[in-house]
């Protein structure tokens, strides 16, 4: 590949995460409640993906099996993104986008547990660096302890359908995958809403939420995915994992440069979101080395 093409993909990735990170924006600036708000969300996504789908002539049947799973695992992402959201309009989006960083602890954690493998020592060492961080946050915010708390088990709920799609998309096509967890989601908290009374007037859109909307459902969730699957295909693990790591630090960067004041947190937070932001950044790099060193001195003994 020509490194313009390289260039190019990359560009389209930092922009892809860009826009994953301005979700947090919009989950601010949507008036109706997070349940509301993901329902709408959910719906939208499953609706541009089918569109999607049928426009590239893509296979929409699975199978039973396949289905129940991906209709499961929507169920988990719906209940992630209803935290998500949740965290920001209880607290802050540099509150919830810090806090859902720590989905790189739950992984290291769960992963190797899930998959019977021992874990790593770097993964631990960067897990304590990572808890290090959170607990700072907690100290200089806790008046935000409803959304930390949010944040941190909307993180869990994103690793374990993460490890859960990086089982699936083996056997799967990415797209299709994900259009049915959309549905998925869609279909559980559909059902949480009518036991709990939540199909009501609270639900109505104004203008700017329809809007806000359409943008967060098509570009932030149907398109954004789209374009990440395409450069994903193109560029390293390695470069993928490094830029993704940024969503959180373009978030933050959007929320002060919109939201002002509002967005402006204690000199504790920082550090503690560096400490946190600093750890998931480097833990890819880091890795990469590692297993390098590994085999450099694996060929060593061989010859």
């Amino acid at each position: 590949m020509s490194n313009i093409k390289i260039n190019q993909n990359v560009l389209i990735l930092h922009l892809t995460v860009l826009i994953w990170g301005f979700t947090g924006i919009l989950g601010n600036l949507i008036s109706v409640s997070a349940i509301h708000l993901v329902w709408y969300r959910v719906l939208i996504a499953a609706i541009s993906l089918f569109v999607y789908l049928v426009a590239t002539k893509q296979q929409i049947l699975v199978t039973r099996r396949n289905f129940i799973s991906f209709i499961l695992v929507g169920g988990i992402v719906g209940f992630h993104w209803v935290l998500f959201f949740y965290a920001i309009k209880v607290s802050t989006v540099s509150v919830a986008l810090v806090t859902l960083s720590s989905l790189t602890l739950y992984t290291a954690i769960l992963e190797p547990i899930i998959n019977k493998q021992k874990i790593p020592i770097m993964d631990m060492v960067i897990g304590v660096v990572i808890i290090l961080g959170i607990y700072m946050i907690f100290q200089f915010e806790s008046h935000y302890i409803e959304g930390i708390i949010a944040g941190l088990t909307c993180a869990f709920c994103a690793s374990i359908f993460s490890i859960a799609n990086a089982r699936m998309v083996k056997k799967s096509s990415a797209t299709l995958i994900t259009f049915y967890e959309m549905l998925g989601a869609w279909f559980w908290i559909s059902i949480y809403m009518a036991f709990s009374g939540d199909f009501n007037e609270h639900m109505l859109l104004n203008q700017s939420d329809l809007i806000y909307l359409l943008i967060l459902g098509v570009i932030c969730t149907a398109i954004a995915y789209v374009l990440g699957v395409a450069v994903m295909k193109e560029l390293s693990a390695f470069t993928v994992a490094l830029a993704t790591n940024l969503e959180p630090v373009y978030g933050i960067i959007l929320a002060i440069l919109i939201f002002g004041q509002e967005e402006t947190m204690s000199l504790g937070f920082y550090i503690g979101a560096v400490i946190v932001l600093g750890a998931v950044f480097l833990y890819p790099y880091i890795k990469t080395k590692m297993k390098k060193r590994k085999k450099e001195l694996i060929i060593r003994k061989i010859y």
